[in-house]
């Protein structure tokens, strides 16, 4: 049975490096599957690569049309974002298995979609004080570092991925990246055992 793995953890905790390391892994032949959002572009991002930056118009459409697996919006210092996945065509669970980034609530959002046989959650752990390091060293290579935004989401984590919601999502793997080679290692290990 083909599946989607669904990478989740806290902002900064190294989900789109490990992704990208697992999707290059010719050997997994994991399909990528990108994710749209309406905030905008950041420096260096790629539209159709890193995520297809749209707006709420174009979302509101493909929500009339019954194309939308999940969405979530933030109120963010800077009005709202909202990132969601749809079903456009990037996922064939007929051919191979897929691969995302997503939050809780993305996650239950698939498992609803695709049914939770078909959707595993990949759970990535930092210590806070690491994962704050890595928030603002790589907010500072913005031309318009946006730390509010970071507070914001470093506060919200806590409360988004609470112990008891953790439970409540049925999360039981978690993978503690303190050192990226041996959490992707330990990540491709389970893929195998899956396919």
């Amino acid at each position: 049975m083909k599946r989607i793995y669904v990478i989740i953890g806290k902002s900064a905790s190294g989900k789109d490096t490990i992704a990208r390391r697992l999707l290059d892994d010719r050997e997994l032949g994991l399909a990528g599957i990108v994710p749209y959002t309406t905030r905008p572009i950041r420096e260096g991002e790629i539209n159709g690569k890193d995520y297809f930056f749209t707006d709420q118009e174009k979302l509101d459409a493909l929500r009339e049309r019954g194309k939308v697996i999940e969405s979530r919006t933030y109120q963010t210092v800077y009005g709202d974002w909202t990132y969601f996945t749809v079903d456009d065509g990037q996922i064939d669970l007929s051919r191979r298995d897929s691969l995302t980034v997503g939050t809780l609530e993305s996650y239950m959002s698939f498992c609803r979609y695709f049914g939770e046989e078909r959707v595993l959650p990949i759970y990535i752990e930092v210590e806070d004080g690491e994962r704050l390091e890595r928030a603002l060293q790589r907010e500072r290579k913005e031309k318009r570092p946006k730390y509010q935004e970071l507070c914001r989401r470093f506060l919200s984590d806590s409360r988004d991925f609470s112990d008891q919601k953790l439970k409540e999502a049925g999360i039981r793997e978690r993978f503690v990246n303190e050192n990226i080679d041996k959490t992707v290692s330990e990540i491709r290990k389970l893929i195998r055992q899956r396919t």
